[in-house]
């Protein structure tokens, strides 16, 4: 989405209701370095808010973006700790 970032791993939680998304974002931004850029592709709409809510209650990550693709939700989340 942007050329100010670039993709380390991407996370498919397409088809995953609340929580599992921010759950398994969680663990997949537990398993990465420092500024490294996880993508999550979710169909949850939910997803927007509670990837976005997430990140700004914890610390160690930044929510860099967010957008929809037809039905997918992308977001993009750095690892900062």
């Amino acid at each position: 989405m942007s050329s100010e970032y670039t993709v380390t791993e991407t996370l498919d939680v397409k088809g995953e209701s609340c929580p599992m998304p921010v759950v398994k974002t969680k663990g997949a931004i537990d398993g990465l370095s420092r500024g490294d850029v996880l993508q999550v592709l979710a169909t949850d709409s939910g997803s927007v808010s509670d990837i976005a809510g997430w990140a700004e209650t914890t610390n160690g990550v930044e929510l860099l973006d967010q957008g929809e693709d037809g039905d997918v939700f992308e977001h993009y989340v750095r690892k900062t700790e």
